[in-house]
């Protein structure tokens, strides 16, 4: 099914786009005024989520059953009262960063990642949220040479996979700390980190600590997984236990947060690159994004329709989307892009909405 509807949601708001008459237009806004970190759309149920951060009254989270008509606000996830930071404070939900099904094995139920990093589990919309308490107790945690703040001042889970084929095998990312995997349903975690760079650390080969931008697999082959990480681009062949460095040494694909994976041709995938951590600018000064269909051997990168001269914007790790041959992004700066033939040829939505934080395709009532 071809997705119709573009959710973007910015620092001012929910903006909804539909696609009429193979058209793309603006529909309306959702949250206005108010910062929306973080869309998604569940497969299996058909609702729209999002994660409102409330600059008074802090992360709120809200879905609706509907497409947008209403929503309906829940309790966000709250830690237990012991939880504890590794300062030694108690933990307090800062911000929601990830929110994902849990499987077609589980339709309705849902992982939510956060910040403080952790994860948590509700078995149906508006029902309560429990800690995953084996990765919040997952021994070297409260090591601050291992999990620590990336830009953050905490560290934060940003990134949840869920096995197609089976809903109790999960991944995780944490900027820093790298990659988790539990094959029953969040009970035991194992770090899949083999392969990976982190030349920030003192050993920049380190079990734990690293830093990945965004994780995502391919669907038909969920073994295949692909992460941007702080230090280069990353692909597994065999569920994360051994990363391969992927970054185009003759090229910009380096560099980034955005990140899309074709659900189908696990040789694909695309990137938008940036210059470096120091200057976070299009490499360049000129917005493209970079694709390969080989695995990672080469990259092209694709400008057509996009911006080439004296162009600032960059692209957060959740900016991208990806449906079929569809893919769009949004900026730090509030342009919007779409293109309906994997990134070979782009048009410009808008240069006028608030900076992009989250973005994905939806569709529309059936």
């Amino acid at each position: 099914m071809k997705k119709d509807r573009i959710l973007v949601g910015t620092g001012k708001g929910l903006l909804e786009w539909r696609l009429e008459d193979e058209r793309w237009s603006m529909y309306g806004v959702h949250f206005q005024g108010q910062p929306v970190t973080v869309v998604y759309e569940d497969p299996y149920t058909g609702y729209w989520w999002a994660g409102v951060a409330h600059r008074h009254w802090g992360q709120k989270l809200h879905y609706s059953v509907n497409k947008g008509v209403n929503w309906v606000e829940i309790a966000v996830p709250k830690f237990p009262d012991d939880a504890q930071l590794t300062n030694g404070k108690r933990a307090v939900l800062k911000k929601i960063w990830a929110i994902q099904s849990a499987g077609e094995g589980q339709a309705g139920a849902m992982w939510v990642g956060t910040e403080p990093a952790a994860m948590f589990f509700c078995a149906s919309a508006g029902a309560p949220f429990s800690l995953v308490e084996g990765l919040w107790n997952y021994p070297g945690r409260l090591d601050p040479t291992q999990w620590f703040g990336a830009g953050r001042d905490l560290p934060f889970l940003h990134s949840i996979v869920v096995n197609p084929l089976d809903s109790n095998h999960v991944y995780v990312a944490v900027s820093c700390a790298g990659i988790f995997e539990t094959r029953d349903g969040g009970e035991s975690w194992e770090p899949r980190n083999k392969g990976l760079i982190a030349a920030y650390l003192p050993n920049p080969q380190a079990e734990v600590g690293h830093d990945p931008h965004l994780l995502l697999a391919c669907a038909s082959q969920p073994e295949v997984m692909w992460q941007q990480n702080h230090c280069g681009i990353f692909r597994t062949t065999d569920g994360g236990k051994n990363w391969a460095n992927v970054t185009d040494p003759q090229g910009i694909a380096d560099y980034g947060f955005a990140l899309a994976v074709d659900q189908v041709n696990t040789e694909r995938a695309w990137v938008i690159p940036a210059v470096s951590d120091e200057e976070r600018v299009a490499a360049g000064l000129a917005l493209s994004v970079c694709r390969t269909d080989d695995g990672g051997k080469s990259w092209q990168a694709l400008r057509n329709g996009l911006p080439q001269s004296y162009c600032f914007d960059i692209v957060f790790r959740h900016g991208l989307a990806h449906s079929a041959k569809q893919l769009a992004f949004g900026t730090t700066t509030g342009n919007i892009f779409y293109s309906s033939d994997l990134g070979e040829n782009w048009q410009c939505l808008t240069n006028y909405a608030a900076r992009v934080e989250s973005m994905c395709f939806g569709t529309s009532l059936r």
